[in-house]
């Protein structure tokens, strides 16, 4: 019997200066309710900026 695949999910992290798609992960919906802030590197940028998380994927 297979398990259960859990409260996880994918989302798509864009760059809050510029607004480019760059990152694809995952979040636990339970253990992080609110939506994902990173600071990642933006390659149209070229620099690191935050990154907010989006439900579309492209």
């Amino acid at each position: 019997m297979a398990k259960k695949k859990g409260p996880r999910m994918i989302v798509g992290l864009i760059c809050a200066v510029c607004g480019n798609f760059n990152y694809i992960t995952e979040r636990n919906k339970v253990n992080t309710p609110e939506k994902l802030k990173l600071k990642k590197y933006c390659k149209k940028c070229k620099k690191r900026t935050d990154h907010k998380e989006t439900s579309k994927l492209k």
